[in-house]
């Protein structure tokens, strides 16, 4: 019942011409059970040597009209169809985008596709036509039985009893035929999660000449589906042999029994004839209802697997905002601070470890605040809260002096530009992608973005300049990183945030990329994820985190005479640091001070 109110959840926005597909269905019933009885008619104005005119024109005026009924119902209830799987579909991609993060990246992109191309098709058909053939092929078999009965009393328990063993040994397949093609969708989507991967690592899977093993590895997807498949498609056939075969029998039966009655003069021959045309008219209903069935299993089968989707948490604000008092709510802000965290404590499941614990320090509206730390210590986590993609369990962070939960979320990061570590480009054009944080801007503006990170020379290379659709181009991963700085730059955030943002640049390019940085931070708060030197060694104020606790804060300077995890790290990056001051600079270091491209790599 609970798929079948999803089901229904996507009709009922169209039920009023799904009613008047109903009736129009019934209408064309109507003229399909009528003509046994006007062809009874002909033979008995035969029989009597009377005029078959009426009766022929009453024929040809049931076909006629029941034939363009019919044509005008299948275009309408297939329009209401496409209509249906367009509106599942939005309502389906409105929610994936709306999840929460956490949700989203543990699911395969592959497979969550899946359910918005693959299932939404088998919710057309059963959502649609599959409700009004269900009706029309029940009032068709519920109509023919019906007439039959008036006919011959006899004929009729004879086929009331054929069909009733059909029902039966269709009604114990249906379950098996539903669980086998649930199953076949699931596979379906493990192909679709399988396929998307290897191609996401494409490079990785060639440069490991692992193409082969990849491609056994979807195969076998494959065929775990196909197996599913195979299986519904064997139990379908079944069930629409003994479907054929009882209908058949029925007629048989029928013919055997009412020839009988006819020679015993029980029975009239126009009314053997009309019986018989019923008798045949019931294999229309009869595979109608199994098609249907079939169908609505389907349906039913990808319901669920979209229902698992609507039982996902959407993304909201912090849940303390409905319970925040005023006075409570201001009396740890800090207005100096772009944002501040005030002994925040964070992990990402009940169960799981920390990730932040107790964490306090603020971010100034204008500067360059670096975030550092070994792998683990918590700096991506503290992207995660100022953005709010993650919620504190405790403590709370502060947004231009005012907690971040009584933001709207969407305003709360209207403020912020996030530049990611592996930078992805937005499908559509150069300038969409420049455009996607600020639709308004213009060429000009674009233009500049695009000197700032010295890619303007290399965007006019592009077969259509800011109009080149990126898909179509190739951009290697600098370019792309470069891309994803111009669009921060159009911004023109209040609050910068960049994740290791020069990562996958060459030494010149950084060296703007730096002056970029020096630029923004005159009049705004820039805030780096940092683990080259030339990135850390610049910032106004650095901020060291270890296994998810605030360390140290201070300038580079200061944190070498003073922390021994961080002069570790200045270490590791080949630097020969004394407490306190340093003695010697690599080539590397003194770029990233003078904002000169480094002549050698930092290791």
């Amino acid at each position: 019942m609970p798929n079948l109110r999803i089901l229904w959840s996507f009709v009922r926005p169209h039920r009023r011409t799904l009613v008047l597909g109903l009736v129009l269905g019934l209408f064309v019933t109507a003229t399909t059970l009528a003509s046994p009885m006007a062809t009874k008619w002909v033979l008995d104005a035969l029989d009597e040597s009377r005029s078959i005119a009426p009766a022929v024109a009453v024929l040809a005026g049931l076909l006629v009209v029941g034939s363009a009924v019919q044509s005008f119902q299948w275009i309408m209830l297939g329009s209401m169809g496409e209509q249906v799987v367009r509106d599942a579909r939005s309502s389906m991609v409105r929610r994936l985008l709306r999840l929460r993060l956490g949700d989203l990246t543990g699911r395969s992109s592959g497979e969550l596709v899946t359910r918005v191309t693959s299932d939404t098709v088998l919710i057309r058909e059963a959502a649609a036509s599959s409700l009004t053939r269900l009706v029309n092929g029940a009032v068709g078999l519920v109509g023919a039985l019906a007439l039959m009965a008036f006919l011959d009393w006899v004929l009729f328990a004879v086929t009331v009893g054929s069909l009733a063993v059909v029902t039966l040994l269709v009604a114990v397949l249906m379950p098996r035929m539903a669980k086998a093609q649930a199953a076949a969708q699931e596979s379906v989507g493990r192909l679709g999660a399988a396929l998307d991967g290897a191609l996401r690592a494409i490079r990785t899977v060639k440069s490991a000449r692992a193409e082969e093993r990849e491609s056994l590895r979807i195969e076998a997807e494959a065929d775990e589906s196909a197996r599913h498949s195979i299986r519904a498609v064997r139990i379908e056939a079944v069930v629409w042999t003994i479907t054929m075969a009882g209908v058949q029998l029925a007629i048989l039966l029928i013919l055997a029994i009412g020839a009988y009655r006819v020679e015993s003069g029980a029975l009239s021959v126009s009314s053997l004839i009309a019986f018989l045309l019923y008798a045949f008219q019931l294999l229309e209903p009869a595979t109608e209802l199994a098609t249907v069935v079939t169908q609505l299993q389907s349906g039913i089968a990808a319901a669920s697997r979209i229902a698992q989707l609507n039982e996902l948490d959407l993304e909201g604000p912090d849940p303390r905002a409905k319970a925040a008092v005023p006075s409570q709510v201001y009396a740890h802000t800090d207005t100096a601070a772009a944002i501040a965290f005030h002994d925040v404590t964070a992990r990402y499941a009940p169960d799981a470890q920390p990730a932040l614990d107790g964490v306090s320090f603020d971010v100034p509206r204008v500067g360059h605040t670096a975030i550092v730390g070994p792998s683990g210590a918590g700096k991506t986590t503290v992207f995660s809260l100022m953005l709010e993609f993650l919620h504190p369990e405790a403590g709370h962070l502060s947004l231009g002096g005012r907690p971040a939960y009584l933001w709207p979320l969407h305003e709360s990061r209207r403020r912020i530009a996030y530049v990611e570590q592996d930078t992805p480009l937005v499908p559509g054009t150069l300038a969409d992608n420049l455009r996607y944080l600020r639709p308004a801007a213009g060429d000009d503006e674009l233009w500049e973005a695009l000197r700032a990170v010295r890619l303007d020379e290399r965007a006019k290379t592009f077969p259509d300049g800011l109009a080149t659709v990126l898909a179509d181009t190739t951009v290697s991963g600098g370019e792309r990183q470069r891309i994803a700085l111009a669009r921060a730059f159009v911004a023109d955030p209040e609050i910068l945030l960049l994740d290791e943002a020069t990562a996958q640049l060459d030494g010149l390019t950084e060296a703007a990329v730096q002056t970029f940085i020096r630029e923004r931070s005159a009049h705004a708060a820039v805030v780096t994820i940092a683990h080259r030197l030339s990135t850390v060694v610049e910032a106004d104020r650095i901020v060291v985190l270890e296994r998810g606790r605030l360390r140290a804060t201070g300038t580079h300077r200061e944190l070498l005479a003073t922390d021994t995890l961080y002069r570790d790290m200045v270490t590791a990056l080949r630097v020969t640091t004394t407490l306190g001051d340093v003695s010697r600079e690599t080539p590397s270091h003194a770029a990233a001070v003078s904002g000169r491209a480094p002549a050698v790599s930092e290791g």
